[in-house]
């Protein structure tokens, strides 16, 4: 059986739209793009540092 009481007390009321939205939005979550990005970046100064070496 359900115990009312102690569902009762686990309760947090659910965030407005609006709090929901900053919520969500305020994360800096890495995405996709975020990753290609910095493997792009990561791969060119490699590429960079090779060839400053072999001058």
């Amino acid at each position: 059986m359900i115990n009312f009481e102690e569902e009762l007390k686990k309760f947090h009321p659910s965030l407005e739209v609006e709090e929901a939205e900053d919520a969500i939005y305020n994360q800096d979550l890495t995405d996709m793009a975020d990753l290609l990005v910095k493997m792009i970046m990561g791969s060119g100064q490699g590429a960079a540092q090779g060839l400053e070496e072999e001058q």
